[in-house]
């Protein structure tokens, strides 16, 4: 949804806000997840504002996905043809009606692979979380490592979950893309 809510801000929006929104993507792709985290969770509290490890990770993390989401659907946007948007406002359609109801539409049918690894990206991305010791996953993990001294199969068993949801992902975005498909147009 924030890929979305970029995306259509840029679309919709001044130069100088697109001018702006085009820094803060560049300033988030440019760094790592772990520095955005741990400039969330240990810079925010100098400014005054405290956040527990989940409220940190959580924005973090979600204006992370968001950026490049909104990446991957200005690039899907170029292959929609210009005509589309020509033929919407000839119809009537405000630049924002153009966006929600003509193009948004072919966009994010066309965006649905690289939204799916966006999706599995983050999912295992949440384990940094970690770091500002929010006990996710790989936390719990070690936890028990420590208990019961059985590291090896412990961190099998997580590659395992790991891998299972990445399939559930994967498989359910598949079937979304194949209900999103229409027959006799080829998508990628």
């Amino acid at each position: 949804m924030g890929g979305i809510a970029l995306i259509t801000l840029n679309l919709t929006s001044p130069r100088f806000l697109k001018m702006f929104l085009r820094i803060f993507v560049e300033i988030i792709r440019g760094t790592p997840t772990t520095v955005q985290l741990f400039f969330i969770y240990y810079a925010l509290p100098v400014l005054g504002i405290k956040l527990d490890p989940f409220t940190s990770a959580l924005p973090a993390l979600s204006i992370n996905s968001s950026v490049y989401q909104s990446e991957y659907l200005r690039t899907t946007l170029n292959s929609v043809p210009r005509t589309q948007w020509e033929a919407s406002l000839s119809l009537g359609f405000t630049r924002l009606g153009s966006w929600l109801y003509i193009l948004m539409p072919q966009v994010l049918r066309i965006a649905i692979p690289a939204l799916t690894n966006e999706l599995i990206y983050i999912t295992k991305f949440s384990s940094i979380a970690y770091f500002v010791t929010l006990p996710e996953l790989v936390c719990v993990s070690e936890v028990i490592g420590a208990k019961t001294f059985a590291y090896t199969e412990v961190y099998i068993v997580v590659a395992c979950l790991y891998i299972a949801v990445a399939f559930v992902i994967s498989e359910f975005m598949e079937y979304l893309y194949k209900k999103l498909s229409i027959q006799g147009l080829t998508m990628m």
